[in-house]
């Protein structure tokens, strides 16, 4: 229909949540692509079945690469085949959602690529992606999006909880974060960032 579902994650501090990503070429193709789908046969099928195990589904960023080089890297492979085994070691991505006090514009992301990616890698958690909200009117209101917030969200992959622990032991710990990034972040910061670890499923393009 015109989406690329990137990823399809369980939250491993929280059983009840699942996450995905979906990608479209712009908005006006999300909308041909939302309706293509919604509209046609095979959600016809099986939306009772679906909505009944949901209790929400309305917790949606609308986000876009922040920067040329801020999108997801073309993925290795074609998506396994239901039942088939996936062709790469099983791996955890964390998800960084932090909030702003007003939107994060070319100079914060010139800030963020010269100044907290370079601490981010040294510290072992490179990001894969770094996205920022779009604000274009949402051209499928029959699927809500959160708005009237300002997020800025990059993912890290690592192999397991213990490679994370490691690398939070060693940002926290890092003196460029400590002295340089961490207080310039918190100026911006309208509340508490959030972080998501993410166990990818079998078929998840993202893993």
């Amino acid at each position: 229909m015109g989406a690329t579902v990137m990823g399809q994650f369980r939250e491993l501090d929280d059983p009840d949540r699942f996450v995905w990503l979906r990608g479209f070429d712009d908005m006006a193709r999300r909308a041909e692509a939302l309706e293509s789908f919604y509209g046609g046969p095979v959600w016809r099928a099986h939306r009772d079945e679906a909505n009944a195990t949901m209790i929400d589904s309305d917790d949606v960023l609308l986000l876009r690469p922040a920067s040329a080089r801020g999108g997801f890297p073309v993925p290795e492979g074609a998506r396994p085949a239901s039942g088939e085994p996936a062709s790469s070691p099983p791996s955890l991505v964390l998800a960084t959602i932090w909030y702003g006090h007003g939107p994060f514009d070319a100079p914060f992301v010139e800030f963020f690529e010269q100044r907290v990616f370079p601490v981010l890698a040294e510290t072992g958690g490179a990001p894969l992606a770094y996205l920022r909200s779009e604000h274009a009117p949402n051209t499928f209101p029959a699927l809500p999006v959160r708005t009237g917030e300002e997020a800025f969200v990059w993912f890290a992959r690592f192999t397991d909880e213990g490679h994370i622990d490691d690398y939070r032991n060693r940002l926290q710990h890092a003196e460029p974060w400590r002295e340089e990034v961490l207080p310039a972040l918190s100026k911006r910061w309208a509340r508490a960032p959030q972080q998501l670890r993410l166990a990818p499923t079998e078929r998840s393009m993202l893993r």
